[in-house]
């Protein structure tokens, strides 16, 4: 089969499924003529159902149908056996009636169990197709099981269903109010009540994730806060002067004292500095003072003794 039929096969297939309840495994009640045309062509039966409906099928066939065959004689065996194959419907006659009349005695006039006709009589197909509606309809054409397209009276149906379940159920929709005094039933009396209010039309506000954060302000520290705050400094810059304070104390110590003398190599300003100058400048007096007259010592006694080997020469 041709995939462009396949697909409209499915198509229809899937709307009698929705709207009318068709369902797997479908029923396809088959007449002797169809049974007939399938086993001269020499189709497998259930597999060419399945490959047509696009799903699993059940073949079924009425006692009427079976008679039909019989009648065939020694020449339609081959097709009574392949259809003892089938599920036996019964369609409750006591005496065997025609497979048209039979058959459209099972659908009724709504097809209430589903049933997918398969038959090659042309008169029931134009009377299925005409007055029953949600009845799909297959035949042989040419050794290809074909199946028709949904009918008119089934696409009416389809519609109406399908208004039905759009529309509101009829308790849901509310009772109009009963007609009071202060209504007056003149539909050219003007009413008394305002016009409702129009919305104010104008610049929307801005998108809130590309505006700017607002920042938010600290609030003013409380009595209670302050206080504790200004202690606490308080305390801090007592302590400080303290150390300060003893700091100094133990630099006027050191400079009194005959600890060692610290000399301002930089050269500072401050006081002291100049006093660490001055005892330096006063120690290296002292030494050039001493060796001053070391050698001035020195020189006498050379004097001296220069003195007394002249004599001894003379």
């Amino acid at each position: 089969m041709r995939q462009k039929r396949a697909k409209a096969y499915k198509r229809l297939m899937h709307a009698y499924c929705v709207t009318f309840g068709f369902r797997q495994p479908y029923q396809v009640l088959l007449d002797a003529a169809f049974c007939e045309s399938i086993a001269r062509s020499g189709i497998d039966v259930e597999k060419q159902l399945e490959t047509v409906l696009q799903g699993n099928c059940k073949p079924m066939i009425t006692q009427c149908c079976i008679s039909e065959l019989y009648a065939l004689g020694p020449s339609g065996q081959h097709v009574v056996d392949m259809a003892k194959n089938f599920e036996r419907r019964k369609c409750n006659h006591r005496e065997a009636i025609p497979g048209d009349e039979c058959l459209t005695s099972v659908v009724g006039t709504t097809n209430p169990h589903r049933y997918i006709i398969s038959t090659q009589s042309e008169p029931l197909r134009n009377h299925l197709r005409s007055n029953v509606p949600a009845v799909p309809v297959m035949h042989v054409k040419r050794g290809v099981t074909v199946m028709e397209p949904m009918s008119e009276v089934t696409k009416e149906k389809k519609e109406s269903m399908e208004t039905q379940s759009l529309a509101p159920p009829p308790s849901s929709i509310p009772a109009p109010p009963p007609p009071t005094a202060s209504t007056s039933t003149d539909p050219t009396s003007k009413s008394t009540a305002p016009p409702p209010k129009k919305k104010p039309s104008g610049p929307k506000a801005p998108n809130p994730l590309s505006v700017k954060k607002k920042k938010v302000v600290a609030p003013p520290p409380t009595a209670g806060k302050g206080k504790g705050k200004e202690s606490v400094k308080r305390k801090r810059d007592e302590e400080v002067e303290v150390t300060k304070k003893k700091a100094e104390e133990k630099k006027d110590e050191e400079d009194d004292g005959e600890g060692p003398l610290k000399v301002n190599i930089i050269g500072g300003d401050g006081e002291a500095g100049g006093e660490a100058g001055e005892g330096a400048g006063g120690r290296k007096k002292k030494r050039r003072r001493k060796r001053g007259k070391t050698v001035a010592g020195a020189g006498a006694a050379e004097e001296a003794e220069g003195e007394g080997s002249g004599e001894d020469s003379e």
